[in-house]
C-alpha cells in the first residue's frame, strides 16, 4: 500500500512538472517569435528612410575618374559637376529612371573635363533654374560645348562670389571659396558648405593645398568631406583636415586609374585621423541620407560610369 502511493505521488509531481515546464515552453515560443518580427519591422524601417521625401540625401555617383555629386531635399535638385563627356548620356538616363525633371542648381566646380564633360547633356535635357561656374575661360571644345548648350537654351552663365548664401528646400549652401586662375584651373574650383540642420557636408572640387589654407579661417568644420582632387597628393593637408575634422571622407576616383588616385600619403592621413572613407572605385555610388541629425550610409553600383 504504502509503494502505490509512492508511485502516485511520484506520476502526480511528473504531470505537474511536464504542465508547466510546457507551458514556459510554449510562452518562450511566443515571445522568441515576438522578438523576430519586432527586429524584421526596425530592418524595414531604416531601408525605407533612404527614400523619405523630406530627407537630404548627398549622391557621390559613380563617374569613373571623374567627379558628380546629386543633392536632393523636398523635391528640389542640385547638380554639382557632371562627369566626363562619356558619362553625360549615363547621367541624363539615371536622373530620368529617378525621375528627376529639373534642377534648381547646377555647378561646374571648374573648367577641367572630368568635372564638366557631361554638363552640356545635363543642360539639353532638364530644366536648369541657376547655373554656376567661376569667371574662368578655357578654349577647350568641352567648355565650348557648355557654353553652347546654355545658349541654345537660354541660360545665364552666373558666377558666384565668396560667402554668397543660397537655399536648397530646406537646405542652406555657402560659398567658401571661388577663384579666377587660368594657370591652375583646379584654384579656380567652387567650395561649398552645405548645412541641413545638425548636419553638415564640405565639396571641394579639386582645390589644392594653395586653396585649402586660403580657407582655413573659413567654417569648414563638417560630418562629410569630399577630398579635394580625387585624393592626390596635392589637396588634402594635415592642417586641413585637422580644421575639417570630418567623421566621414569621400574620394571620386576611377578604378586601377593611371594617376594612381587615391595616394597612399593620403590614405595614411585619413587612417590615422580614424577617419570613415569612402571611394566611388570599390563602393560605387555612396548616397548619405540625413534626418538632420543622423547620417545613413548606403552604397549602390549604377550604370553611370561611361
Amino acid at each position: 500500500m504504502k509503494k502505490k502511493n509512492f508511485i502516485n505521488i511520484i506520476v502526480f509531481l511528473l504531470i505537474i512538472t511536464y504542465v508547466f515546464v510546457g507551458t514556459d515552453f510554449k510562452n518562450d515560443i511566443k515571445k522568441a517569435s515576438a522578438d523576430m518580427s519586432n527586429i524584421s519591422k526596425q530592418t524595414t524601417k531604416v531601408k525605407k528612410t533612404v527614400n523619405v521625401t523630406g530627407d537630404l540625401i548627398v549622391s557621390f555617383i559613380d563617374v569613373g575618374q571623374a567627379d558628380s555629386i546629386l543633392i536632393q531635399n523636398n523635391n528640389h535638385n542640385m547638380l554639382i559637376d557632371a562627369g566626363n563627356n562619356e558619362d553625360g548620356e549615363k547621367l541624363v538616363s539615371y536622373f530620368k529612371e529617378n525621375n528627376i525633371t529639373n534642377f534648381d542648381y547646377v555647378v561646374g566646380t571648374h573648367a577641367h573635363e572630368d568635372h564638366i564633360g557631361g554638363l552640356d547633356d545635363i543642360i539639353n535635357n532638364f530644366d536648369i533654374k541657376t547655373f554656376y561656374m567661376p569667371d574662368v575661360i578655357t578654349t577647350t571644345k568641352t567648355f565650348e560645348d557648355v557654353l553652347v548648350a546654355l545658349d541654345n537654351k537660354n541660360i545665364k552663365l552666373s558666377i558666384p562670389t565668396i560667402d554668397n548664401e543660397f537655399k536648397l528646400a530646406d537646405a542652406n549652401l555657402k560659398v567658401i571659396y571661388v577663384g579666377s586662375s587660368s594657370s591652375d584651373l583646379n584654384d579656380s574650383s567652387i567650395v561649398l558648405r552645405l548645412d541641413y540642420k545638425n548636419n553638415s557636408f564640405l565639396f571641394t572640387g579639386d582645390a589644392t593645398t594653395k586653396v585649402e589654407k586660403q580657407i582655413l579661417n573659413k567654417d569648414i568644420d563638417v560630418d562629410v568631406l569630399k577630398l579635394g582632387h580625387h585624393g592626390s597628393s596635392y589637396s588634402s593637408s594635415d592642417i586641413f583636415l585637422n580644421k575639417v575634422n570630418p567623421s566621414y571622407a569621400v574620394i571620386s576616383c576611377g578604378l586601377n586609374n593611371i594617376y594612381n588616385h587615391p595616394t597612399n600619403s593620403t590614405l595614411d592621413k585619413l587612417n590615422k585621423k580614424n577617419i570613415k572613407l569612402y571611394r566611388t572605385d570599390m563602393d560605387g555610388t555612396i548616397i548619405f541620407t540625413s534626418d538632420g541629425d543622423k547620417l545613413l550610409i548606403n552604397t549602390v553600383k549604377t550604370n553611370t560610369n561611361g
